[in-house]
């Protein structure tokens, strides 16, 4: 590919990304490195800031969500180093201790750090707090985790159907046992974080199993965790006790996710993705990539810092269709833009189902999917819950817009290397929300 063929164009307020048509016997070779995890660098910043002591971070993720994170727990007194991936120090201020901020807490465009934080905010008596997002975050609703924590005992007002911004009175929450509608890390985390203030057993279950990074957390931070993988159920005993610690950061299996799908379908390519996070409930991605046939394997498989990881090597083979559907779903939930690229070049249909929690994104991901692959194109028909895609269409190139959703942008890109014709994508700055480096790599792996 010629070094000029991918281009970002800054120009104020939003980017556009432009990849020219790839040249003959373009391919994808070599090992990449990938972000920090974004979901296990929320809670290491969370946990930090509410253990007793220091907590050190290793490989943190410097895209804007975990950035809203440590700004929003700067502003409730713990105190956070200048965030960059070699180290970051916590000084944690104790369970509990959480001060009342002067000032709306920003959450920017993060529903983690919203949704989570929520559980804390509601289980600390006698505080006020204010809570607000960007036009994307007040848009989607919080409902979902408003109604257990009101269960609970919790305070808290809102605009119509949950959506930010959100005012909460502290209060003594009472334990529940929560049986959540849907397989969500965020809810299953929002009300576990609450009940580390909250005498007695707080139990959390599923229909089916989520990611799991808060219990791996929670237990190494001190806390009393049980986990039911046959009920799909997290119990949380409280008050805990949380004390600092060294986290390491794996790579962000969401993150290799693109640059899997992209090896996967360039002809040619033979790309070892590093250091990557191979969590059993995230790794859901590389199940589908197995069953579409792509030629994928796990090297140097290892343990750190409680979390599994190795390198990821990818090479082209033809795909294959398949169904998407059923209790694999909440494991590759963030992942399905991007495989729904992949299905574009499957033999045969690919259907997805059981995906209606992508309509409450940062953007209607289902909707904008299909909307913008057509203009690609692709035979893509839109379902109430999923997608069906009919591979093998040429895709040819057009001018996209990401709706300022970063995993729209970045799947966009992947889709334009297999396109005839010059693709522009607008706002192509969200990629930055989790993967700050993303057009440089693509620029490198490209090269």
């Amino acid at each position: 590919m010629p070094t000029d063929a991918i281009n970002l164009n800054r120009t104020e307020p939003h980017h556009s990304l432009t990849i020219a048509p790839p040249s003959e016997g373009f391919a994808l070779r070599g090992r990449i490195q990938i972000p920090g995890d974004k979901s296990i660098s929320h809670r290491a910043l969370m946990l930090g800031a509410l253990a007793s002591g220091e907590t050190q971070i290793q490989g943190l993720l410097l895209g804007e969500d975990p950035r809203s994170t440590a700004s929003c727990f700067r502003a409730m007194g713990a105190t956070i180093s200048e965030l960059n991936t070699d180290r970051v120090t916590v000084q944690g201020i104790g369970l509990g201790q959480l001060q009342e901020p002067i000032d709306f807490l920003d959450a920017g465009n993060s529903g983690t750090t919203m949704r989570l934080m929520l559980g804390l905010l509601a289980s600390h008596p006698g505080r006020f707090f204010t809570v607000t997002g960007d036009a994307s975050l007040r848009s989607r609703p919080m409902s979902r985790v408003i109604k257990p924590l009101q269960q609970m005992g919790a305070q808290i007002w809102y605009r119509a159907e949950g959506y930010a911004p959100l005012a909460v009175q502290g209060q003594t929450l009472q334990p529940i046992h929560y049986q959540s509608p849907i397989a969500s890390a965020q809810v299953k985390s929002c009300i576990l974080l609450a009940g580390l203030l909250t005498e007695g057993k707080t139990t959390v279950t599923e229909p089916a199993l989520s990611r799991d990074h808060s219990e791996r957390m929670l237990r190494a931070f001190g806390a009393t965790i049980t986990v039911d993988p046959g009920t799909c159920s997290a119990t949380v005993t409280g008050p805990a006790q949380l004390h600092g610690q060294t986290v390491i950061v794996p790579g962000d299996i969401s993150s290799a996710a693109f640059w899997m799908v992209a090896a996967a379908i360039v002809p040619g390519s033979d790309l070892t993705i590093e250091n990557v996070g191979v969590n059993p409930t995230r790794t859901g991605i590389l199940e589908v990539l197995q069953a579409m046939e792509a030629d994928v394997t796990l090297e140097n498989q290892r343990e750190v810092a409680g979390e599994p990881v190795a390198d990821v090597r990818v090479r082209y083979a033809p795909l294959k269709a398949c169904t998407i559907a059923g209790d694999v779903i909440p494991r590759l939930i963030d992942e399905i833009p991007i495989l729904a690229v992949a299905a574009t070049c499957a033999s045969g249909t690919t259907l997805i189902k059981d995906a209606e929690e992508l309509r409450v994104k940062e953007s209607d991901r289902l909707a904008v999917m299909a909307a913008q692959l057509t203009q690609m194109g692709a035979s893509v028909t839109e379902l109430p819950d999923g997608l069906e895609i009919t591979g093998q269409t040429p895709l040819t190139g057009a001018e996209l817009d990401s709706h300022t959703d970063h995993r729209i942008a970045m799947s966009l890109a992947i889709a334009a290397l297999i396109a005839t014709g010059k693709t522009t994508i607008h706002r192509a700055e969200a990629a930055a929300i989790s993967y700050p480096d993303f057009v440089p790599t693509l620029q490198r792996a490209c090269g």
